[in-house]
């Protein structure tokens, strides 16, 4: 039997987060992914590293704050996959006043320290190359500063740091059955094998809950108690462009919400998102899909802002996914995306439950539950174990000379590989590009997808298919033709 400090089960942005974390703190870590990495929620967010502009208007400044804060960290951290994005907002006078939205901009440009990003400022959009896309009534509004993640690339990069620094990631590999003892929790796993941990992390997302209630239990059988969340489906509709610059918009809509507009993979515009709640006890769907509706409202709520129209016949690609929200009463959109670590020792070996949380705030979040954890198992020796993330680049991210210069990096690495794809895979894999360029590139499955890369994929990214290729390690899926997305299966299958 293998003996592990701790055992991190969930595939998603805060497992491999708190692996990463605890790995780097010299923990004993094997993290279980049923799935594959990334392939539920973490990889169906809104591709935004942001404080939430929004949750101002709840008051949720301490969460913000701490969005704002970890989007420098999170930018610095690797800079070949999140990058600035400007937001250009439009007034609409009807519906929030102008001195309101000013306000909240300057709280938004001021609540944390900001040195990457520029701040705020008012913006006529009549005869602005902004405005051009826009219905002719929208003649101000007022630009901003967030960033853009690829957030599916993001949990592979916390899964791979997590493994050189010692874990072991084991994906497609349910925890079965977790029994909590005394001294340690004994644990079963999909594949037949069985471990011993000191301590336990459920960062099961959507399914903590259900995982909690399904396969753990005390010796004496009896269940662990578990906190019920809200699920809420977020879905996303990507068209063909509707502008060409290199701005993003946040539309406010009339029921109060918000949905962005954002330029997505070169070619494409990314709309979204819904917030419709999943019935009370219902369970996660396997895979979540966008309804009809969704696809009206969205559509609607565009073509408000949008000098053309978007249509449901428009719609190119549909993405969706549940997230677990913390349940304090309230609309959907209104609830909390702040997270909630449990950590409990009381009923015996070390139990840490996550609950909620957002794509932004992952760092903080495995930082804080790393320590937790650090102090339920060696409460006299927390001191060694000290936080380290905060300033450490995750795989790729540190471009050299280029600093946080993406473009710069992926221009010199074009240069000097004169072939189809560099500069996506410079985007893709940062300063391991150079490694995987210098390498024979083997035969080209599709366009600018080489076998090499698909090698490197296998061998040192988890993926085990096509789709997980042309959807989640990349977006390849959205650029290619039934034939060259055949052709990359055929490669699998081979």
């Amino acid at each position: 039997m293998d003996h592990f400090d701790v055992v991190v089960v969930g595939g998603g942005i805060n497992g491999t987060g708190l692996a990463r974390d605890l790995a780097g703190r010299g923990w004993r870590v094997l993290l279980a992914e049923r799935d594959d990495l990334a392939s539920h929620t973490s990889s169906a967010s809104t591709k935004l590293v942001h404080g939430g502009l929004r949750y101002l208007e709840t008051y949720e400044f301490s969460l913000v704050r701490k969005a704002l804060q970890e989007r420098e960290v999170l930018l610095r951290s690797a800079p070949h996959l999140i990058q600035p994005l400007r937001f250009v907002l439009p007034h609409a006078p009807h519906l929030r006043p102008a001195w309101m939205i000013r306000i909240g901009l300057f709280l938004y440009d001021h609540l944390a320290r900001r040195e990457l990003l520029p701040g705020s400022h008012g913006l006529r959009l009549a005869g602005s190359v902004y405005g051009a896309p826009l219905k002719p009534e929208f003649t101000r509004g007022f630009v901003y500063s967030d960033g853009w993640v690829d957030d599916a690339r993001l949990v592979v990069l916390n899964a791979q740091d997590a493994r050189t620094r010692g874990a072991e990631v084991l994906t497609r590999c349910a925890v079965t059955e977790a029994v909590r003892g005394a001294q340690g929790w004994q644990i079963a796993l999909q594949n037949g094998r069985r471990l011993q941990a000191r301590a336990l992390i459920n960062a099961a997302g959507p399914w903590a809950e259900r995982f909690l209630r399904d396969h753990t239990r005390k010796t004496d059988g009896q269940p662990l108690p578990a906190r019920g969340l809200r699920l809420v489906k977020g879905s996303h509709i990507v068209v063909n462009q509707r502008f060409t610059h290199d701005h993003a918009y946040i539309f406010q809509n009339a029921d109060g919400r918000i949905i962005f507009a954002i330029p997505y993979q070169g070619r494409f515009t990314l709309i979204g998102t819904t917030d419709v709640e999943l019935p009370e006890h219902e369970e996660p769907p396997s895979r979540a899909t966008i309804a009809e509706d969704e696809v009206a409202y969205l559509c609607e709520q565009a073509s408000r802002y949008l000098a053309q129209p978007v249509q449901p016949a428009d719609v190119l690609w549909t993405y969706a996914g549940v997230r677990p929200l913390l349940d304090e009463g309230g609309s959907a959109s209104a609830v909390t995306r702040d997270y909630l670590l449990e950590a409990d020792k009381d009923g015996g070996a070390p139990l840490l439950n996550v609950w909620g949380g957002k794509l932004t705030t992952y760092r903080k979040l495995a930082e804080d539950g790393a320590t937790q954890v650090s102090e339920m198992l060696a409460p006299h020796n927390v001191q060694a174990r000290k936080p380290w993330t905060a300033g450490a680049t995750l795989p790729g991210g540190d471009l050299g000379a280029h600093g946080v210069d993406i473009d710069g990096f992926a221009a010199e690495l074009q240069a000097a590989y004169p072939r189809d794809g560099v500069r996506r895979v410079a985007r893709s894999y940062g300063s391991v590009a150079r490694e995987l360029l210098a390498a024979p590139p083997g035969a080209e499955i599709a366009p600018g997808l080489f076998e090499s890369e698909l090698r490197h994929l296998v061998e040192f990214e988890w993926a085990r298919s096509a789709e997980d290729v042309l959807w989640r390690r990349s977006k390849l899926g959205l650029h290619y033709t039934t034939e060259q997305r055949e052709a990359v299966m055929n490669w699998f299958r081979t």
